[in-house]
């Protein structure tokens, strides 16, 4: 690289317009970042209470999380793409049902000083 093309990345607007917005959507991350903190907090509370997760906090942490990513590739130049003002709000995937989690029982077998059975 020679004086000339170094002289003309210094000075082009461009890069210094990108540190701009990569300076506006690091802080839009930590505010992003908080918020997806409080809402894990209150999805956990709501789940202690009701015994069930909130479907409208799911879907809105699903959009939030997908906003932090298209933030985090911005920041880090895989994509030239602006993230949300400057684009549309990530849409949020439909709620899926949970699965079904199977639970065993704990309980075992009392112990006795006889096998079960005895090999002739």
């Amino acid at each position: 690289m020679d004086n000339e093309q170094l002289k003309s990345n210094i000075t082009s607007s461009k890069h210094w317009l990108r540190l701009v917005f990569m300076l506006l959507f690091a802080a839009v991350l930590q505010l992003a970042s908080l918020v997806m903190w409080v809402l894990v907090a209150v999805q956990f509370v709501f789940s202690l209470i009701t015994g069930d997760d909130n479907q409208h906090l799911r879907r809105f942490g699903h959009s939030l999380s997908t906003y932090i990513y298209d933030v985090l590739k911005f920041l880090c130049y895989s994509s030239e793409e602006k993230p949300f003002p400057f684009a549309d709000w990530p849409a949020s995937s439909p709620v899926e049902p949970k699965p079904e989690i199977a639970v065993q029982s704990t309980q075992s077998k009392p112990l006795t000083d006889t096998p079960d059975e005895v090999a002739d």
